[in-house]
């Protein structure tokens, strides 16, 4: 056995029909079940590239909408502008679908195949392998042992071959020196030795090799049969791969996907219903010439006593309304006429707001104190009840534990609101911007600072500026820094 073994090994050409040269075939199941592994590594990496381009474009699409949302462009330009944005997100779910797919059915159908095809054994490499190189081993022996025989006849006849011409030289020699002839005969005998030697050498060495001719076609049938059984297996793997990789073409070939069309369709639709004349003209009537005005112009006294409401102000809201009666031309009884003021109220009891001058207060107790009855007029007492009410609103607020009610009981200014939640972010200006009153704060485009307060109802933020200056700013002024 391991004088066949050593044959095997023995490789003299790079035949096939070589002793040996099977082992190509053989290790193409080896090599089958290593392809398996790459074309899965394969699918695997183009499967997060997929999955990483898709989530760039969900990032890309959630800046930027949200830069143009809060930048200066409006009307139909920018939703065609936003157009991009949400062909970028559609694009992302497509991908993420092709990702999902490549995973999903491609990765596992390879994987399935593989462990359905290849079975490794207990003492390592593959039943199959085993059975390939078994079978060309069966195939292959009795020919294999035959060859060995020729070999060893066709040694022993070049041996023989070289002793007769040796023999041969030796004699020639002798009878050119005129040797003894006793010498010279053994000589001869000797030659004649070598020639029937060589001789019988050659008749086996002749006959081994028709015995080998004999086995050739049985060798050359059993060794086609068992390539043809590797051939039909690779063919199943080729077959395979071929089917599998047509299956990630149709995943990976958005442009025979309809949901991929539609999503430029409906992008071009979008672009192309872009209306500048109808933007112009919403420009003109929100912003421009044709916004309506208030044109200054004669007017009588007006008693209305509303108040245009501060910034932080306009989160209060009155439902309530308390009537005035209307003054009597004697001041008798100030509060039985027929004619009304309706001012905002509260039910709760009044007292002195304490941003008021103290003198003022007592100022207009003086005017409505001091005057008689038959001295004070009808429009004076109006015009001072009307002071004396709206300040006895502003404190109501207070009293009533108005959360937007203003009080500078320590003298910090953003005692005025109720605290945010607090946050510690860093945000950059997107442009410039002037506080308009003392609690604001003024930045500069592309200055950064921190963001320490949730953005309210009326989209204000509190902040601090690398300086240590705290106060308020419009949120959409500025972009978290990222």
């Amino acid at each position: 056995m391991s004088d066949f073994n050593d044959s095997l090994n023995d490789v003299s050409s790079d035949s096939f029909w070589e002793v040996g040269n099977y082992k190509r075939t053989v290790k193409r199941v080896d090599d089958g079940n290593r392809l398996c592994n790459d074309l899965m590594n394969c699918i695997h990496e183009r499967a997060r590239i997929e999955k990483s381009y898709a989530q760039q474009l969900t990032e890309w699409s959630k800046r930027w909408r949200q830069l143009i949302e809060k930048g200066p462009q409006y009307g139909t330009v920018e939703r065609a502008w936003c157009a991009l944005m949400t062909e970028a997100e559609k694009v992302s779910d497509l991908h993420m679908e092709v990702k999902a797919a490549l995973m999903g059915e491609d990765f596992e159908k390879v994987k399935n195949w593989q462990k359905d095809t290849f079975h490794k054994q207990m003492i390592g490499g593959f039943k199959e392998t085993k059975e390939v190189d078994d079978g060309f081993r069966k195939a292959q022996k009795p020919w294999a042992k035959k060859l060995k025989e020729v070999d060893t006849m066709k040694k022993a006849y070049h041996a023989a071959c070289k002793e007769e011409k040796n023999a041969t030289s030796r004699e020639t020699t002798s009878k050119l020196e005129n040797n003894n002839p006793d010498v010279q005969k053994k000589l001869q005998e000797k030659v004649e030795k070598c020639q029937q030697e060589v001789q019988k050498m050659k008749e086996r060495y002749e006959k081994s090799l028709e015995e080998l001719d004999k086995l050739t076609p049985q060798y050359m049938e059993n060794m086609e049969q068992m390539f043809e059984q590797c051939q039909q297996s690779e063919d199943k793997r080729l077959c395979f791969f071929k089917e599998l990789l047509l299956n990630i073409k149709e995943h990976l070939d958005l442009s025979t996907n309809h949901k991929y069309k539609t999503v430029y369709h409906t992008l071009e639709d979008t672009i192309q219903g872009a209306d500048v004349e109808e933007d112009l003209k919403w420009f003109r009537s929100n912003h421009g010439p044709g916004m309506p005005m208030n044109w200054p112009q004669f007017e009588e006294l007006s008693m209305d006593l509303n108040r245009t409401l501060s910034r932080r102000e306009t989160k209060r809201k009155h439902n309530d309304e308390v009537t005035l009666m209307g003054i009597s031309q004697t001041g008798d009884e100030v509060l039985k006429t027929s004619s009304s003021l309706t001012v905002p109220s509260s039910t709760e009891p009044v007292c002195a707001n304490p941003f008021d001058d103290e003198d003022d207060e007592d100022e207009d107790a003086a005017v409505l104190n001091k005057s008689s009855p038959q001295n004070i007029t009808t429009e004076q007492v109006i015009a001072k009840t009307a002071i004396i009410v709206e300040k006895n609103v502003d404190c109501s607020d207070e009293e009533t534990g108005n959360p937007f009610a203003i009080s500078n009981s320590n003298g910090n200014p953003f005692d005025e609101e109720p605290s945010s939640p607090e946050v510690s972010e860093p945000v950059r200006a997107l442009y410039d911007y002037e506080g308009q009153e003392q609690d604001e704060l003024s930045f500069k485009t592309g200055e950064e600072f921190t963001k320490i307060g949730e953005e309210d109802e009326q989209g204000w933020c509190k902040g601090c500026l690398s300086n240590g200056t705290i106060g308020l700013y419009p949120a959409n002024y500025v972009e978290s820094v990222q």
